[in-house]
């Protein structure tokens, strides 16, 4: 199995509802360092996963759409908890979206996964994997 991986960043505020977040029951903030990797069994024609430059352009605009929010005003998440985890898997989700629109080019269509990662810090992180 082939695999790239693109990173950005993204800031974050949100709160969550549960005694189990304890003080992160209130508002806070958090940045995330992202990790995309695109996965595919077999190069493409061009002997790469995906084009990187559309991978990395592709990230950042997924992330735009969630940078410097308060993910409790977002209509997309109203009443959920928008942990790290389930940040993961909303933006792998997105970048599927992408692929399958053709944003990533044509090659691209031959992935078969995608894996999101979001670094909490150096000690704690998130993945979520998928299949294409």
């Amino acid at each position: 199995m082939f695999s790239i991986t693109v990173r950005d960043h993204v800031m974050v505020a949100h709160s969550f509802r549960g005694e189990v977040f304890g003080p992160a029951q209130r508002l806070h903030g958090a940045t995330f360092l992202v990790d995309a990797t695109f996965r595919r069994p077999e190069l493409d024609a061009d002997n790469i996963v995906v084009d990187i430059g559309l991978a990395t352009q592709e990230l950042g605009a997924v992330l735009a759409a969630l940078n410097y929010r308060n993910l409790d005003d977002d209509p997309d998440f109203s009443g959920i908890n928008t942990s790290t985890e389930f940040l993961a898997k909303t933006i792998a989700d997105r970048l599927a979206d992408r692929v399958a629109a053709g944003k990533l080019g044509e090659g691209a269509h031959g992935l078969t996964g995608i894996t999101v990662t979001l670094h909490e810090s150096h000690v704690a992180w998130a993945s979520y994997e998928r299949s294409l």
